[in-house]
């Protein structure tokens, strides 16, 4: 690692932690218990009070904050279990799909006993085209978690591009808002047309294309595995994260944005996008705004009509649909609980009473210590908002651990680990037991027996008159329970040394 790239990985570090956001307020508070300290010392006022209070209230706001910081962390861990979820889920309904789902076709209604000439290539297309919408599932609920609305993504639109774009099942681009329309206006008034289809068009037409790609480094680049599908629309980066600013290092340099703002509007560089900061007139990280399209819900619509397509031509036991509509309602399930958590902050009265009574106690406490510490009551103010508000600053950085934070779930890195199991399950060649079973490698009694399973078979086949059925498997059984012996002898040794030195330990 260079020098750059120790800067870099320093700089992200930091930004992991919660100083930069409580540097301003550290500075207050240290102006302010200095201030405190300056009265009592240069002049005739004395600027402090019985500390009785103090250990009482701050037992009360350290349990209130450790409640508000589990909160948070509760939805953070939720958030990664769902996500488990949505992979497991895809994972089965991959291997459903490719492996259950027949090759074998019929030629229609007409041929129930004449099969197609390319009916299996056919089949084959048809189950991969099926494994890239469940990997465009988990891709899409990344992107609707970050109200980042539709499907014009590099890692998106090409999984995607083929479905119909109106309910005409007509491919055609979607046309422009006409200028001066309102959205309720523009959205909809389309011939048919698809809701994700739509709120991307308009989206995209607002300024968020970026034709840069971040997020990403050196050679990295997982989108150049996708299908290269030409798109009529600028596609978007698939990490789209805000770009940073000045602001958003230093807070306290929002109060200049109006300036700098007027100056770029004189010189006409003004632009109208989301990469205008991260942080309000507050310093706080700005809230994500919701979307309208709900592109994973139409993609489940899409798995659900395969379902239905499959037990219509009779190509899916009734026990594998079963299975099949199972991790597709696991799915649905993990969507909605994800949607929960993004829409349902903590109570805004909750989180400005706890916030307030935080700053009402540190303000106050520089003169419950004073007459104890003296001079250390400036160290020992900053200490405790480092402690109190830091752990507020986590509660609410956590609360929503899907967006672009250092400390956010790391989503790419799940739809990326969901991309690898599918390829992973279509690379599986599907062969018959048979094949690999009866192998010369397979040695299925060992260690009692070390014989291959084609050499069990060949002797059986020699002495077929010598012994019957009934003995063949008694000696078998024999093997079984030698084996048995032998791996509890070569196992357990270990673990009886393991317990004795826990014990002396």
């Amino acid at each position: 690692m260079g020098v750059g790239g120790a800067l870099h990985y320093a700089y992200k570090r930091f930004n992991s932690t919660v100083i930069n956001d409580l540097w301003p307020e550290l500075w207050f508070f240290s102006a302010w218990s200095v201030m405190v300290c300056a009265v009592n010392v240069y002049t005739d006022v004395k600027f402090y009070f019985s500390n009785q209070m103090l250990t009482v209230l701050g037992t009360v706001l350290g349990l209130v904050i450790s409640f508000r910081t589990t909160s948070a962390y509760d939805r953070f861990w939720e958030g990664r279990k769902l996500w488990g979820n949505i992979q497991l889920a895809s994972r089965n309904l991959g291997m459903i799909v490719w492996i259950h789902v027949p090759l074998e076709r019929k030629a229609g209604p007409g041929g129930e006993h004449r099969t197609r000439p390319d009916g299996q290539l056919r089949a084959i297309i048809e189950r991969k085209t099926m494994m890239n919408l469940i990997q465009a599932f988990g891709v899409s609920v990344k992107h609707y978690l970050r109200s980042e609305p539709g499907v014009y993504y590099e890692d998106l639109y090409p999984l995607l591009s083929f479905l119909p774009q109106n309910i005409h099942n007509q491919p055609r681009p979607v046309p422009i808002p006409r200028e001066g329309s309102s959205d309720s206006e523009s959205k909809y008034d389309q011939d048919g047309s698809l809701p994700m289809w739509n709120d991307t068009t308009n989206s995209t037409l607002k300024g968020k294309s970026h034709p840069k790609k971040r997020g990403h480094k050196g050679d990295f680049d997982p989108e150049k595995v996708l299908p290269n599908i030409q798109s009529s629309i600028p596609l978007m980066p698939a990490r789209n994260p805000p770009q940073e600013r000045l602001t958003d290092l230093i807070p306290f340099f929002i109060i200049f944005k109006p300036f700098g703002g007027l100056f770029r509007k004189m010189v006409g560089r003004v632009r109208h996008d989301r990469d205008s900061g991260t942080r309000d007139w507050f310093g706080k990280k700005k809230e994500l705004a919701p979307i309208d399209s709900n592109v994973p819900l139409e993609i489940s619509l899409f798995l659900s009509s395969y379902l239905q397509s499959l037990l219509a031509q009779g190509l899916l036991t009734p026990a594998m649909a079963t299975g099949y509509n199972n991790a597709l309602c696991s799915m649905q399930d993990a969507l909605v609980n994800l949607e929960r958590i993004r829409t349902t902050p903590i109570p805004f009265a909750y989180q400005t009473h706890l916030r307030m009574s935080v700053w009402l106690y540190l303000l106050f406490l520089p003169f419950e210590v004073w007459q104890a510490f003296k001079w250390l009551t400036v160290p020992s103010v900053i200490f405790a908002a480092f402690l109190y508000l830091g752990f507020l600053e986590i509660g609410q950085e956590i609360e929503n651990p899907f967006n672009y934070d250092e400390n956010d779930l790391d989503l790419d890195h799940f739809c990326l680990t969901i991309q690898r199991e599918l390829a992973e399950i279509t690379a599986h060649p599907t062969p018959k037991p048979d094949s690999f079973i009866f192998s010369p490698w397979n040695q299925p009694f060992a260690p009692a027996d070390r014989r291959t399973a084609t050499e069990i078979l060949h002797e059986r086949q020699q002495h077929e008159e010598d012994h019957t059925e009934g003995a063949v498997i008694q000696g078998v059984r024999q093997v079984l329970l030698k084996s048995y012996e032998e791996i509890i002898k070569a196992t357990e040794h270990r673990d009886t040394q393991s317990a004795t030195w826990f014990r002396k330990s």
